[in-house]
């Protein structure tokens, strides 16, 4: 790799570990609403899109389907419980903290594009002691839209004042995988994230298992031609 590309990182199930934390809550939630909560071993599908899509499939899960009006005083209470146990059980995956190092010193530009909110999303990395890699972070109230919009994707780059011809969104989910299509510009996989649709049907252009294998990937992206 010798230019300086501008990659840009989904959160939850991408660069942490995120499930229990947001699991946990989920379940609170549902409990506290009449619900039965849902087995942990089930759930990690779950997880994805944001607090209030959490916390909609929660409920399709358990029982009939909330109604928006619910939906809304579900985010509400998510967002409170979740950001007093952001960090309880959640660490960061093996191998990201090298490949971040690595990729800062050879001075790429780095981002960090979630659907979680902004505010969130800044102290779970803080807690994480990622936020010094990632100067820009746009959440999913930064924007009026989310992912799988390409408007958030394309925002960073600009924040970053990088290249969408020498950008890169890395991911765990068809939310992620679907912006960077939207946004024209490639992406990169994890196969060990959240996701109800298997990894390597999502149409990324390259899937890791492991971070040990991201730069490896990152180079063949980047030698991939992508236009609007």
């Amino acid at each position: 790799m010798t230019s300086k590309p501008t990659i840009l990182f989904d959160l939850d199930g991408t660069l942490a570990d995120t499930a229990l934390d947001l699991t946990h809550t989920m379940n609170v939630l549902l409990e506290r609403h009449g619900r039965q909560p849902v087995p942990h071993a089930r759930v990690r599908g779950m997880v994805g899109g944001g607090a209030r899509k959490i916390m909609q499939r929660g409920f399709e899960a358990t029982g009939a389907p909330a109604s928006e009006a619910l939906l809304d005083q579900l985010f509400d209470e998510f967002l409170a419980y979740y950001g007093a146990h952001l960090a309880d059980h959640t660490r960061v995956f093996d191998g990201v903290v090298p490949v971040l190092e690595a990729l800062t010193r050879r001075g790429a530009k780095l981002g960090v594009v979630t659907n979680k909110v902004e505010h969130l999303s800044r102290e779970v990395l803080a807690l994480l002691g990622l936020a010094r890699f990632f100067p820009v972070v746009i959440g999913g109230d930064t924007l009026p839209v989310k992912k799988p919009d390409p408007a958030p994707v394309l925002e960073a780059i600009r924040q970053l004042g990088g290249d969408r011809a020498h950008a890169v969104m890395v991911g765990d989910s068809p939310f992620d995988i679907d912006a960077a299509r939207n946004a024209a510009i490639p992406s990169i996989a994890v196969s060990f994230g959240y996701t109800d649709v298997p990894p390597h049907e999502m149409g990324a252009d390259q899937l890791i298992d492991h971070y040990d294998a991201f730069l490896q990937a990152l180079n063949a992206v980047l030698g991939q031609p992508h236009t609007a």
